[in-house]
């Protein structure tokens, strides 16, 4: 989808279309959206005046996504407010509202789905579609299809797509980005020396900063580059399988098939905070936020029907330094209660002298709730792990108590 989040924005204010807007740093709250109609009668009479700019903005948020004027700056996804308030002062901030973008994630893939039912979800605004058996799916390279998808998806939604046509998942997923927004691109075999080769390696899905950074550090910058490296130097560099890997995608080859369905392996919250806390001084907000993760990842797993047996925490301090502790149990659990008690027994373990800047808690080991066993000897193993960890932590113990003492749980 094109700047999904931004694009659903849009639709609630049409008098934003063209502007550089960005989204994050808040959340969005009803009560937010009944002042503005109060005020000015319905929300697309908003006055631009009335909208907060990025340039006031003070925190530490990041960007979730920006629109595509306002990208012509600088600014994009997972870029500090603070950063990107230098680069598009003017620029409208909107905050964040998670439940309408799923339900427009919804939307717009039931009309995939009736369309072309071998669908992978990648997330709430990209999917992968299997196009070999649909209708339409092999009419010019693809096109007919992907040109129905774009027009039923607007019309349902009112929101634009992009679309990669490819062989495979790995081409395809390149090529949905040759001609945003609303672009189709279709890549056949023999196009990947002529429109993949000359593409920078981080364009690969996969190629992260590190191994971007080792390859350019081998002059190695570009996909065709990449493809003309003896493979057992990328294996000598990078490890049997991942050279391996890195050899074939530079070839375009992948032989990942279209999922239509997937198992999560694990569901998280995390929140960085506006200004550093110490686990003492600022007991009260952190006690607060850490029983808030954890509610937020039960409701998570109850809501997709998911227990799981590891609960583990992620801090990262004032230095940016980050660790993470996590335990597993011999049963599954998605109660907020129990969350909550394994990971204040991990965050015991966790050394809290310095100011904490990120938290979050993540439950793991994930199954199916109807096929989890939660065995009456829960209670007992919880018993015998407080002991355990009480006997183990140390000065750690005191600060912790005093980071959990206001949970309301």
């Amino acid at each position: 989808m094109d700047a999904f989040f931004a694009s659903v924005e849009l639709l609630r204010y049409p008098q934003l279309r063209d502007l550089p807007v960005v989204i994050g740093g808040s959340r969005f709250t009803p009560q937010q959206e009944q002042a503005l109609v109060q005020r000015w009668g319905r929300l697309d009479r908003v006055p631009l005046h009335a909208f907060a700019r990025l340039g006031g903005y003070v925190g530490r948020g990041v960007i979730t996504t920006a629109t595509y004027a306002a990208r012509q700056f600088g600014v994009g996804s997972a870029m500090g407010l603070m950063k990107a308030a230098r680069l598009c002062p003017q620029a409208i901030l909107l905050p964040i509202d998670f439940a309408r973008y799923r339900a427009y994630s919804r939307r717009f893939k039931e009309v995939i789905l009736s369309m072309a039912p071998v669908m992978e979800d990648r997330g709430v605004d990209e999917v992968y579609i299997d196009f070999t058996h649909a209708p339409g799916g092999q009419e010019a390279g693809g096109r007919v299809l992907a040109q129905r998808l774009q027009e039923a998806i607007f019309a349902a939604t009112g929101l634009t797509c992009s679309i990669g046509v490819a062989p495979n998942k790995l081409l395809a997923k390149m090529a949905s980005e040759f001609h945003k927004p609303r672009g189709i691109a279709i890549v056949w075999p023999q196009d990947v020396q002529e429109k993949i080769w000359p593409l920078p390696c981080r364009k690969i899905n996969g190629i992260g900063p590190k191994a971007n950074a080792k390859l350019q550090q081998l002059g190695i910058t570009t996909i065709g580059q990449l493809a003309a490296c003896p493979v057992h130097l990328l294996v000598q560099h990078f490890g049997k399988a991942t050279g391996w890997w890195l050899h074939q995608a530079a070839q375009g080859l992948d032989d990942r098939p279209v999922q239509t369905h997937s198992e999560p392996v694990s569901m998280s919250r995390e929140t960085t905070f506006a200004r550093d806390l110490h686990a003492v001084h600022d007991k009260a907000e952190l006690g607060a936020t850490f029983t808030w993760l954890c509610e937020r990842v039960a409701d998570d797993l109850q809501r997709q029907g998911y227990g799981g047996r590891t609960v583990g925490i992620k801090l990262r301090f004032s230095d940016f330094r980050s660790v993470t502790r996590e335990m597993t149990v011999d049963y599954a659990l998605q109660d907020a209660v129990t969350i909550r008690r394994l990971a204040g027994l991990c965050l015991r373990r966790a050394p809290l002298q310095q100011r904490i800047r990120l938290l979050g808690v993540r439950v793991g080991s994930l199954q199916p709730w109807e096929q989890a066993e939660t065995p009456c000897a829960q209670a007992a193993q919880l018993q015998q792990m407080d002991s355990e960890s009480t006997k183990k932590s140390g000065v750690t113990l005191d600060l912790f108590q005093s980071f959990s003492e206001t949970s309301g749980l």
